[in-house]
Protein backbone atom coordinates (compact mmCIF):
# COMPACT_ATOMS: atom_id res chain seq x y z
CA UNK A 1 0.00 0.00 0.00
CA UNK A 2 2.81 2.42 0.76
CA UNK A 3 2.72 5.64 2.70
CA UNK A 4 0.90 7.93 0.24
CA UNK A 5 -2.68 7.13 1.40
CA UNK A 6 -1.77 7.60 5.07
CA UNK A 7 0.12 10.83 4.35
CA UNK A 8 -2.87 12.16 2.38
CA UNK A 9 -5.28 11.28 5.21
CA UNK A 10 -3.03 13.00 7.77
CA UNK A 11 -2.75 16.08 5.53
CA UNK A 12 -6.57 16.23 5.31
CA UNK A 13 -6.88 15.89 9.13
CA UNK A 14 -8.79 12.59 8.80
CA UNK A 15 -6.63 10.54 11.20
CA UNK A 16 -6.01 10.79 14.93
CA UNK A 17 -3.64 7.83 15.12
CA UNK A 18 -2.26 5.02 12.99
CA UNK A 19 -0.34 1.77 13.34
CA UNK A 20 2.54 0.58 11.18
CA UNK A 21 3.42 -3.10 11.03
CA UNK A 22 7.08 -2.96 10.00
CA UNK A 23 8.70 -6.04 8.50
CA UNK A 24 12.37 -5.29 7.79
CA UNK A 25 13.77 -6.44 4.46
CA UNK A 26 17.46 -5.98 3.74
CA UNK A 27 17.60 -5.04 0.06
CA UNK A 28 19.57 -1.82 0.25
CA UNK A 29 16.62 0.57 -0.10
CA UNK A 30 12.96 0.91 0.68
CA UNK A 31 10.08 3.31 1.17
CA UNK A 32 10.82 6.12 3.62
CA UNK A 33 7.44 6.59 5.27
CA UNK A 34 8.11 9.67 7.38
CA UNK A 35 9.79 11.53 4.51
CA UNK A 36 6.41 11.72 2.74
CA UNK A 37 4.64 13.47 5.65
CA UNK A 38 4.11 17.23 5.53
CA UNK A 39 6.58 19.23 7.65
CA UNK A 40 3.82 20.60 9.90
CA UNK A 41 2.83 17.12 11.12
CA UNK A 42 4.09 16.17 14.57
CA UNK A 43 3.78 12.59 15.77
CA UNK A 44 3.83 11.09 19.24
CA UNK A 45 4.87 7.46 19.55
CA UNK A 46 2.20 5.68 21.60
CA UNK A 47 3.56 2.14 21.64
CA UNK A 48 6.13 -0.21 20.17
CA UNK A 49 5.58 -3.96 20.26
CA UNK A 50 8.36 -6.19 18.98
CA UNK A 51 7.61 -9.69 17.76
CA UNK A 52 9.62 -12.20 15.74
CA UNK A 53 10.01 -10.73 12.24
CA UNK A 54 7.77 -7.70 12.78
CA UNK A 55 7.57 -4.51 14.86
CA UNK A 56 4.20 -2.85 15.54
CA UNK A 57 4.46 0.94 15.90
CA UNK A 58 1.49 3.05 17.02
CA UNK A 59 1.54 6.84 16.59
CA UNK A 60 -0.88 9.65 17.35
CA UNK A 61 -0.99 12.93 15.45
CA UNK A 62 -0.29 15.92 17.71
CA UNK A 63 -2.59 18.81 16.84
Amino acid sequence: MGSAPIAAAIEADLLDEFTIHQVPILLGHGVRFFASLPERVHLQRMSVVEAPGVTHLRYSIVR
